[in-house]
């Protein structure tokens, strides 16, 4: 129960005489025309731009966020930002020719929900599409109201256990398997990060129950992204090794048909590989991508195994 004049732990919600005001409700901290791999999306529009946005705060307090002073801030605490409607921030993706869609990230998207919905429901009049990047740990009624109006899912899934997610976010762990489980019986595209942590999440045998769920609850022919830690926030373990982002990928493969390590430059774990012939169908370097070996319905060119869904190619 939030106290009259007191906000919530995402620092944006205040409770004024009663009613819940979302604080940061048209409060953009940052726009930018973004590859879609860096959200990160591999299996969704290749190659393509994406509108970002971002505001302040967050509903989780994770104690290695890499994003720390934008979602464990408020708009009181922040630098005065500039407001902007849905109507501008549609107008400002179809400014860009080539941007596709509009992009809920930086911080947490379901705090600032009523905005968030608003323009999404404005860019899909428009032909834009709409991606949320989330921690996944939100509550099935606003979650199935989105639903309609979001188009791809990037969830961050931090572990596998009840007490790394009550450690570590201050949160729990089945609401977000539950909301992962919602948006694939959706039929809406999603892929799955996990930030390796040293010495915290990176137990192989937790990480193989980890990508076991994966494959038996949303199909193992989901994107799994393997990200390297850096010291950040309230967590000063040192970076995870390359070794070890090496040795998980491997094993994730055992499982899964397409993995990635993110946040590092290994010469692994980068390119998409066809699961049925081998062929490389989608090469990357950075966030620079060349889909030359898919065909036009977005199969792979060579034996024509299906790589890509959801029309985005």
């Amino acid at each position: 129960m939030i106290k009259d004049g007191r906000r919530g732990v995402c620092r944006v919600r205040k409770n004024v005489e009663g009613k819940l005001v979302s604080e940061n409700y048209g409060k953009i901290c940052s726009t930018h025309f973004d590859p879609i791999e860096k959200k990160p999306l591999y299996h969704y529009f290749p190659g393509k731009i994406i509108f970002s946005i971002g505001s302040l705060g967050c509903n989780l307090h994770c104690k290695f966020c890499q994003n720390w002073e934008i979602s464990q801030t408020g708009v009181k605490e922040y630098t005065p930002l500039p407001y902007f409607s849905p109507e501008d921030i549609v107008n400002l993706a179809l400014k860009q020719k080539d941007n596709f869609g509009i992009a809920y990230t930086y911080n947490e998207p379901i705090v600032w929900y009523e905005f968030m919905l608003d323009t999404a429901k404005l860019a899909h009049t428009k032909g834009l599409k709409n991606v949320m990047v989330t921690n996944g740990f939100i509550n099935p009624e606003p979650l199935k109201a989105l639903m309609p109006f979001i188009d791809a899912f990037s969830v961050d899934l931090k572990a596998i256990t009840e007490e790394f997610y009550k450690n570590y976010t201050l949160s729990r762990l089945n609401p977000v398997l539950d909301s992962i489980k919602m948006i694939k019986e959706a039929g809406k595209h999603i892929e799955i990060t996990n930030l390796v942590i040293t010495e915290t999440n990176d137990d192989v045998r937790e990480f193989m129950n980890m990508t076991e769920w994966i494959a038996t609850n949303i199909g193992d022919d989901t994107a799994l992204h393997i990200s390297r830690y850096f010291p950040m926030y309230k967590m000063n373990k040192p970076s995870t090794s390359v070794s070890k982002l090496l040795d998980l990928y491997e094993i994730a493969k055992r499982r899964l048909k397409y993995v990635y390590i993110g946040n590092v430059r290994t010469g692994e774990g980068q390119d998409t590989v066809c699961p049925k012939c081998g062929k490389t169908v989608i090469s990357r370097m950075g966030y620079s991508t060349e889909a030359s070996g898919l065909d036009k319905n977005g199969s792979c060119s060579g034996c024509g195994e299906r790589i890509l869904y959801n029309n985005c190619f």
